[in-house]
């Protein structure tokens, strides 16, 4: 069974900071970009940062300077290091990977979603 597991989410202060992680798992063939979506109460998903299986990052705009996205390969994990917290970032994060999966080929799968809570 393919699954992507997240773990990290939880309560912080404002500009504190939460280390996010998502572990791919399955029959495996490769595994191409993977990053981060939230999604807010009454709003869309968007998407909050991606990386290459080469390492190459993307940020959104709301997100740079303060957000890492990194991944391991060895271990078909990619992390999301977030620093300088704010009630902003509030929402439910979701790990989502694409995946080659032995005899079913290539698709997108997501993590079941991770709840961070950014009060004072």
């Amino acid at each position: 069974q393919v699954q992507l597991v997240e773990s990290g989410g939880g309560l912080v202060q404002p500009g504190g900071s939460l280390r996010l992680s998502c572990a791919a798992s399955g029959r495996l063939v490769r595994v191409n970009t993977m990053g981060w979506y939230r999604q807010a109460p009454g709003k869309q998903r968007e998407l909050v940062a991606s990386i290459t299986s080469g390492g190459s990052a993307n940020y959104a705009d709301s997100v740079k300077g303060r957000f890492t996205i990194s991944r391991d390969n060895a271990k078909n994990t990619v992390y999301l290091q977030m620093n300088s917290l704010n009630p902003e970032d509030t929402a439910v994060y979701y790990c989502n990977a694409d995946l080659v999966i032995f005899y079913v080929g290539s698709r997108d799968y997501w993590g079941q979603g991770t709840q961070v809570t950014v009060s004072s």
